[in-house]
């Protein structure tokens, strides 16, 4: 997820979306434990094998994991793993260097790193399988639009990644909690098709009682309630102690759901 500190530009941002920066973990969850091991983390590498970047995704099939974006954009090479727990040595598990398995990095056609927010959307298409009995599910044709008219405490979430469990300012980072580790937390809605968020976007909850994402969640799911239907991947943050509220992109809408199939249809 990417974060930043409102500025004077949010005004104006917001007429046309958001202004926030690319989002990074689950705050105030619990361990997700083997509760959905079809998330997983990613690294991003350069053609070398020089680390870049960490996020969360999904597979929604042996062999397309559903991330971000601004997750998948720049990187030449991806390493995953789906292993719940990478502590207390991630090393021993080959982080961040060797995953459980490799893969090539796709973004939305119509990305753009300074507006990121608009098309926020990465494949990575897998270079082995991996069986599972279940994968997330795909979202219908708009519709998260029908919770615009709902009560909005009755729509709720299941945020699942790899990110910060812990986010202090600068001054106190030293206090952050980063363990690899998958947590699932239940944040509830808070807005919908907004003048903030336009048609692309959802505010969820981030605070102690539903807990929320944060840096190194990007691009992990965040399922319609306890189904395994995605409405959208972790996005971006308001501010950096990933509180308040944390942005999710819709993965519903027509230009995503017709890339997806068009692109990797015949891997679904």
């Amino acid at each position: 997820m990417r974060h930043k500190a409102l500025v004077a530009a949010v005004a104006a941002l917001a007429l046309i979306g958001l202004g926030s920066a690319p989002a990074q973990a689950v705050t105030d969850g619990v361990p997700d434990g083997n509760g959905h091991p079809e998330v997983g983390l990613m690294v991003a590498q350069t053609e070398d094998g020089v680390p870049q970047w960490r996020c969360s995704g999904t597979l929604i099939s042996p062999t397309v994991y559903l991330t971000a974006g601004h997750c998948t954009f720049g990187a030449e090479h991806v390493e995953l793993w789906f292993q719940s727990d990478l502590e207390p040595n991630p090393a021993s598990f080959g982080y961040p260097y060797t995953g459980e398995v490799s893969g090539t990095a796709y973004t939305h056609p119509q990305y753009d790193d300074d507006l990121f927010y608009l098309y926020d959307l990465g494949v990575v298409v897998l270079d082995e399988p991996i069986l599972l009995d279940e994968y997330g599910e795909l979202p219908t044709l708009d519709q998260l639009d029908a919770y615009a008219n709902k009560t909005k405490k009755d729509a709720w979430f299941t945020a699942v990644g790899y990110g910060l469990q812990k986010s202090f300012p600068d001054a106190a980072s030293w206090k952050d909690s980063a363990l690899k580790t998958r947590m699932v937390s239940t944040p509830k809605l808070n807005q919908i098709n907004t003048g903030f968020t336009g048609d692309s976007s959802l505010l969820l909850s981030n605070n102690t009682h539903t807990g929320g994402t944060c840096s190194g969640d990007s691009g992990g799911p965040n399922f319609i309630g306890d189904s395994n239907v995605i409405a959208g991947v972790t996005s971006y943050g308001l501010n950096s102690a990933c509180g308040g509220t944390g942005g999710v992109y819709r993965v519903d809408r027509a230009d995503d759901l017709n890339w997806l199939y068009a692109e990797f249809g015949d891997l679904l």
